[in-house]
């Protein structure tokens, strides 16, 4: 029976990211993976709690941005769910990008360091590196920009990622690797590792 992976998505981005990585085969079978839309980080923690309360999942995770400059909503939602545990659980469930997701995208093309959520800021590596002009997330943007993700460019994502930092307080990191490496593997004890802390 293959482990139910639900991963609430903080927007449209990370979701359809995550969709194509999955529709790539990229990740073991092992696993069965339903994205969630919560299409805000303030939605996050109710669509988190109310998705691992549903005992429907092997596991909930989160994936997100450190969201804006002052990084409040983000430190909010690491709270309400180390209280909601009752421990420090969110570096075991949330996978994050620092300044935003779109750090992790582009490094399926090239090592860069993004410093700026800011998508009018991110735009001219966005063209650069897609051909997409203007980037600012439209649909039909984004399914352009995820259709150029593919098999061969997620090595290189993987090889890029590996070159930064997995601290959440520095600009231009991640810990998606991490999670990579997870989902690439066929045995599932990591998921019982995380349920023991939760």
């Amino acid at each position: 029976m293959k482990s139910r992976i639900c991963i609430i998505c903080e927007g449209y981005e990370e979701k359809e990211y995550f969709d194509r990585l999955v529709e790539l085969n990229v990740f073991s079978n092992a696993y069965d993976f339903i994205t969630i839309n919560a299409k805000s980080i303030n939605n996050i923690f109710r669509r988190y709690q109310e998705k691992y309360q549903s005992s429907s999942y092997h596991v909930v995770l989160i994936f997100c941005d450190t969201d804006k400059i002052s990084k409040s909503n983000y430190i909010e939602l690491k709270d309400k769910i180390n209280k909601f545990h009752g421990n420090i659980v969110n570096d075991k469930i949330i996978m994050f990008g620092n300044p935003s997701t779109m750090q992790i995208f582009l490094l399926h093309f090239k090592y860069i360091k993004l410093t700026s959520q800011s998508k009018h800021v991110n735009a001219r590596y966005i063209a650069e590196l897609t051909n997409i002009d203007n980037y600012d997330a439209k649909e039909k943007q984004r399914k352009e920009f995820f259709s150029k993700i593919k098999r061969n460019n997620y090595t290189l994502m993987k090889e890029n990622i590996s070159k930064l930092s997995i601290d959440d307080n520095d600009v231009s990191s991640t810990n998606f690797l991490e999670f990579i490496k997870k989902f690439e593997n066929d045995e599932a004890n990591w998921i019982n590792d995380i349920n023991k802390d939760l």
